[in-house]
């Protein structure tokens, strides 16, 4: 094993080359976020002398392990979510591979902004392991820890309007920010170009992107960015937020009149409130500063007009809320029914013409997924297809998970793994010959939009941009294809239909 160090501008960081690529894990990017920076936007990272060893991951924000009886969180890893570096408060860490460093060698750099909505996970965790996309792709690979829930997106300043709390409902996008900013400012030293830099991000983490693309503070950046089953085109409204963070101060005792004392409380009775509240109940809101607009605003939309863009769902997306893998055909049409009413019959029928082998469960996930992830991202990428800046690439990916005997179908997060080229991911076949070919498909055409703005590739078949006569769509499976619309006839089914309230996420 051989050590390697870098100089930053908070000092000498000290990392480790394995597999010829230099792992640089917890750096800190800002300040711990403890006591007085509780709630309050991100503060510089304190200098230190000598050289700080960056070997192993450092803490995450204070979260719950995902249950390991969930058959799709076991899938995923998602109980190890606090395994690698623990959690705390002092949670504000990059993690860079890079295959050499100095400012001689100017490589993409692609930052991974982890998924688990806005509550949950890390960019510690397993999935976002940066070490074959570093090494296959010549790139460098940046993952990020930020503050999650009820510490990053608490609504305070409509409880007390004094200013105090002013950053504390995106606390964790602002923490985001900084870290965009710290790679602006040092990456060059981990042979990274600042000036070519893409954001990518899948589920939550596609919602943080779509928000650092209407976040006047993060403007300029970034260069590129890919949005995965993550399109989010509005915020939880701001009422909504005050009521949550009403609701959690009672929890843990307080009173506007006392909110002053929710800095000295320890972090972990943050967290038992936060979990009695529930971790997925804190979002960002418009708070007309840091956040002006929803993320498909007007006002926003020419913040990222230079900005090319990447939109995908997976097949089945959705299937991961949902556990009735013995659903028959007659719980399907009660589950439609009940969502859709006199809408269940069209939808039920439809879909079985379109997909007649399906199991109930899998079509029932797809219909959720077509419901709002998919809705979701038809609507952001013609947004971006309408403004004629910057191309928009639209994917679909339909190969489908062989663990768990294939039950999940084209699942949630396939391509989170594809694309970091971890084709030994139980999500993709632990390795098999299809994961590699799959993986070498998404991988290469991230790696070539991520040097070049154009994700087209010899791996791939000629790839059109997206626009909304077309609808050219690159399908990702075993054969994979450009089609045009796909699956069209399902996607105008929605046209003017209301989610049903099953649409979780």
């Amino acid at each position: 094993m051989e050590f390697c160090s870098v100089e930053t501008a908070s000092g000498r960081v000290q990392g480790l080359i394995s597999s010829g690529i230099r792992q640089f894990k917890g750096v800190p990017y800002a300040a711990s976020t403890a006591g007085a920076n509780r709630f309050q936007r991100p503060m510089p990272a304190e200098p230190w002398t000598g050289v700080r060893e960056c070997l192993g991951y450092a803490a995450v924000s204070p979260q719950v392990p995902y249950d390991v009886g969930h058959e799709y969180a076991r899938l995923i890893m998602f109980d190890l979510n606090v395994a690698l570096g623990g959690m705390g408060e002092d949670c504000l860490h990059l993690n860079i591979w890079t295959p050499a460093t100095g400012r001689q060698d100017k490589r993409a750099v692609l930052i991974c902004i982890h998924g688990g909505g806005f509550a949950i996970c890390s960019g510690n965790h397993p999935m976002y392991d940066g070490t074959r996309l570093a090494q296959w792709g010549d790139v460098v690979v940046v993952t990020v820890t930020h503050r999650l829930s009820s510490f990053g997106y608490l609504n305070l300043q409509d409880l007390d309007p004094s200013g105090r709390w002013a950053d504390a409902g995106a606390a964790g996008m602002l923490d985001l920010v900084a870290a965009l900013h710290w790679v602006r400012d040092n990456i060059e030293q981990f042979g990274g170009d600042p000036d070519c830099v893409t954001i990518f991000g899948q589920s939550g983490g596609g919602w943080k992107v779509s928000t650092l693309l209407a976040m006047p503070a993060a403007r300029n950046l970034f260069h590129r960015a890919m949005i995965q089953s993550g399109s989010l085109v509005s915020h939880m409204p701001r009422e909504a937020a005050a009521q949550v963070s009403h609701a959690f101060i009672s929890q843990l005792g307080l009173t506007p009149a006392t909110l002053d004392r929710i800095k000295d409380l320890p972090w972990t009775q943050t967290l038992a409130a936060q979990t009695a509240i529930g971790a997925h109940a804190f979002l960002p809101f418009v708070d007309g500063t840091h956040i002006p607009e929803h993320p498909s605003g007007d006002q926003v939309a020419s913040l990222s007009d230079n900005v090319p863009l990447i939109i995908s769902t997976t097949l089945d997306d959705a299937g991961l809320f949902f556990d009735r893998f013995a659903m028959t055909e007659g719980d399907l049409t009660d589950i439609l029914s009940t969502g859709y009413g006199a809408k269940a019959a069209l939808l039920r029928k439809t879909y079985r013409e379109h997909f007649p082998t399906k199991s109930p469960f899998l079509l029932h996930a797809q219909i959720i997924s077509d419901a709002g992830f998919r809705r979701f991202a038809h609507a952001q990428a013609e947004g971006k297809a309408a403004r004629g800046r910057a191309a928009v690439y639209a994917y679909l990916w339909e190969w489908t998970c062989p663990a768990f005997d294939g039950k999940f179908g084209a699942a949630h997060a396939m391509d989170v793994a594809a694309s970091m080229h971890n084709e030994r991911d139980a999500i993709l076949g632990s390795g098999s010959a299809d994961a590699r070919d799959m993986c070498d498909s998404l991988a290469s055409a991230l790696l070539a939009f991520a040097k070049t703005g154009d994700p087209n590739n010899s791996r791939i078949p000629p790839w059109p941009r997206f626009d909304a006569s077309q609808r050219s769509t690159l399908v990702f499976d075993r054969d994979t294809r450009i089609e045009r619309d796909p699956h069209g006839a399902l996607r105008k089914l929605w046209l003017g239909m209301p989610p049903s309230a099953s649409v979780l996420g």
